[in-house]
């Protein structure tokens, strides 16, 4: 292929002894004309390839129904009303809606209708602990900037906001509805330039005063990367407030007696490791932990005596499982009106629901009628009932509601299903290990029409591996579409995320990274050796930290597969911190202000790792304008390396969007994307229309 042309520069910095080429560091600002112009030739060259594929108007039409399924949230009970989110197939956006005790339904936001052009979306929401008031947080473009707003739910009338610099900013309501503490960011002329995104404090707020009145909580003198979190009791007497530097998996806990002096009070500070804590309506203080176990355990303590707060003297209500992880927990009444815990542990990425005393007894009782599938949350009125709603998906289930009651604790029963527009193909789900390079079992979900490697196919691996976050089984379109069309879709469940807990997270971080991209590779040579396909029919796919993960691969083993699809990614990570929030990730990966750490990244780093005279695979990146967290910088920096250095005809080529960034997205916005990304699939791994 003839590609644009991009001035090499002959740019080598010594960084900590080790000679670091850049040859492409002017493609870092997109102000720069020669950026423009070079990211002008690369969008009629995407252009061009993408509209040739001959499936990319199948998968289109296909992916139109399959992506339009609906999706329910898990009820958020306030007294006798409850708010949850529904999406409609045929609708952009998930609207936020109540239900009254009378059992009628009013939607109180709709970002549609607050913008037309489907480019707002609603970040988070909180009711008050009435239920009469709603805080919620819009952007728009996909920038992620929330604004912060609160309405009486009553008239649906906004009484406070905009407050901006809300972003990732929990609220804690006070009784009463008059006062909450968030958190929001400190205004752009206190900070030092360049951390315009960092330091953000806790404030407590007055609905309906100035943003400029507010109180200042907490804090000060933090690393300027912490995220804090805010929880307070339902009678407003305890405030907890937590803080993690950046992404750590370690966090610091304060508590505070509002009813007192109101000073916070080290709970847990400077401790690797991370808790979880709220005061429930029980008065005790309740902590989801993995201090001192890595799969995570329920405990109480006394908030209002340090004495019980060492982790010796916590009281276990659901100890650590030797071979599932702890993920959420509610609390709900019993048949005899008795305290007890509904508990979601993952086993292999698969969700399971069990029942517990809450007096540290034991297991009550294991809920069935899961299949492998993967529970989103467990919601429980606060102020109690035997009743709870469990969000629950898998592969072919769009996100719906199931009821648990506890005269009945073993059973589910559907509450609110989402419905699904046209036909979801039949798939058949495999669970598959992998050995890994160094023997570790690697958990896979196979997906396929058949359920059997009757013959080698077109396949798809998918894959993330890091930042905690597991890869559970979900509705997905693109796999659901890809599978219809006679292709094999799998997904690897990789160290770095937490499927087996904070011992499999840190087995896949900083020093240790390399063993995410030898798991993907285990995987995919698993695919191969078990029929499912073959190095030419293989394609991967990440995004976001499974973009690092796809471009470590291509660089490291180009010849695993046929196609690469690379979305939103992170590829030069010796400068990664520099842009968008990766000053908030080094804890996961490492800084190259450290001599020791540079090499880590250096070891992997995709951007530094191109050879001349390799025969790379098909790519294709995938990149968003607005995307404030990982700059599209990088997507541009590693296509034009590719692009110089392959010697094969597989084509390297860039897809660029405007006015959305790396989360949430319209509806129809992502149809044409998907449809791109699985066409040129497709094409690469030999995928014929059936």
């Amino acid at each position: 292929m003839r590609y644009p042309q991009a001035l090499r520069l002959d740019l080598v910095e010594d960084l900590h002894g080790h000679r670091v080429a850049d040859p492409y560091r002017w493609l870092e600002d997109a102000a720069d004309p020669r950026t423009q112009e070079w990211t002008r030739a690369q969008d009629a060259l995407t252009g061009e390839v993408l509209s040739g594929l001959p499936l990319r108007e199948e998968f289109a039409a296909r992916l139109e129904k399959l992506v339009h399924a609906g999706a329910v949230g898990v009820p958020v009970w306030r007294g006798e009303r409850a708010f949850s989110t529904r999406r409609d197939p045929g609708q952009e956006h998930a609207v936020l809606r109540v239900r009254e005790a009378d059992g009628t339904v009013r939607v109180l936001v709709d970002p549609m209708q607050l913008d037309p052009a489907g480019t707002t979306t609603l970040d988070a929401w909180s009711p008050s602990v009435e239920g009469d008031r709603l805080a919620y947080q819009l952007s728009t473009g996909g920038d992620e900037e929330s604004r912060l707003y609160v309405l009486d739910v009553a008239t649906g009338e906004v009484v406070d906001g905009p407050v901006d610099r809300c972003r990732y900013s929990p609220v804690a309501w006070l009784p009463g509805g008059a006062e909450l503490f968030y958190v929001r960011r400190l205004a752009p002329d206190q900070v030092p330039a360049g951390e315009e995104q960092f330091h953000r404090r806790v404030w407590r707020h007055r609905v309906g005063s100035s943003a400029d009145d507010d109180v200042l909580v907490h804090g000060e003198g933090s690393d300027p990367t912490t995220y804090f979190g805010v929880h307070t009791s339902r009678d407003g007497r305890w405030l907890v407030v937590s803080g993690s530097a950046g992404t750590a998996p370690r966090d610091d806990v304060w508590i505070a007696d509002l009813a007192g002096d109101g000073a916070l009070r080290e709970f847990q500070v400077g401790v690797d490791a991370q808790t979880a804590a709220w005061v429930a309506r029980d008065g005790r203080l309740w902590l989801m932990s993995d201090r001192d176990t890595p799969r995570w355990r329920l405990a109480v303590a006394d908030p209002a005596d340090p004495a019980t707060w060492a982790p010796e003297a916590w009281r276990g209500v659901v100890p650590q499982q030797p071979d599932a992880v702890l993920s959420d927990v509610a609390l709900v009444d019993g048949p005899d009106g008795d305290l007890q815990v509904l508990a979601v542990h993952a086993v292999d990425a698969t969700s399971r629901l069990s029942v517990w005393a809450a007096d540290g007894s034991g297991r009550l009782a294991d809920v069935g009628g899961l299949g492998v599938g993967s529970i989103s949350g467990v919601s429980a009125p606060p102020e109690g009932g035997t009743t709870a709603w469990v969000g629950y998906t898998d592969y072919a289930t769009p996100p719906s509601v199931l009821r648990w009651d506890a005269g009945s604790p073993t059973e589910l029963q559907s509450w609110e299903q989402a419905d699904v527009a046209g036909d979801v193909p039949d798939v058949t789900v495999v669970e598959t290990h992998a050995a890994s390079a160094d023997g570790t079992p690697v958990h896979m979900f196979v997906l396929s029409g058949s359920g059997t490697p009757d013959r080698p196919r077109p396949t798809v691996l998918y894959g993330y591996g890091g930042f905690n976050v597991p890869l559970t089984p979900a509705y997905t379109a693109q796999a659901l579409a890809w599978v219809a069309a006679g292709g094999v879709w799998a997904v690897a469940n990789l160290r770095g995320g937490s499927e087996h807990g904070e011992e499999w997270h840190r087995a896949g971080m900083r020093e240790r990274k390399q063993n995410v991209f030898d798991d993907f590779a285990a995987a995919g040579e698993h695919l191969a050796a078990q029929g499912w396909t073959t190095h030419g029919q293989l394609g991967v796919f990440g995004g976001s930290n499974g973009g690092l993960l796809v471009g470590a691969t291509l660089t490291q083993r180009p010849a695993l597969a046929a196609a690469v699809v690379c979305s939103a990614p992170l590829l030069d990570m010796v400068r990664y911190e520099l842009f968008g929030l990766g000053r908030t990730w080094n804890d996961e990966y490492g800084t190259a202000e450290d001599a020791t750490e540079l090499g880590w990244l250096l070891g992997y780093s995709p951007y530094h790792a191109v050879r001349e005279g390799t025969a790379y695979p098909a790519v294709l990146f995938t990149t968003f304008e607005s995307d404030t967290r990982v700059d599209p910088l990088h997507g541009r920096k590693l296509a034009a390396a590719l692009q110089h250095a392959t010697i094969s005809e597989a084509p390297i080529v860039l897809r660029r969007e405007t006015s959305v960034g790396h989360g949430a997205r319209a509806v129809s916005r992502t149809v044409g994307l998907a449809a791109d990304q699985l066409a040129f699939l497709a094409e690469h791994t030999g995928l014929a229309p059936k």
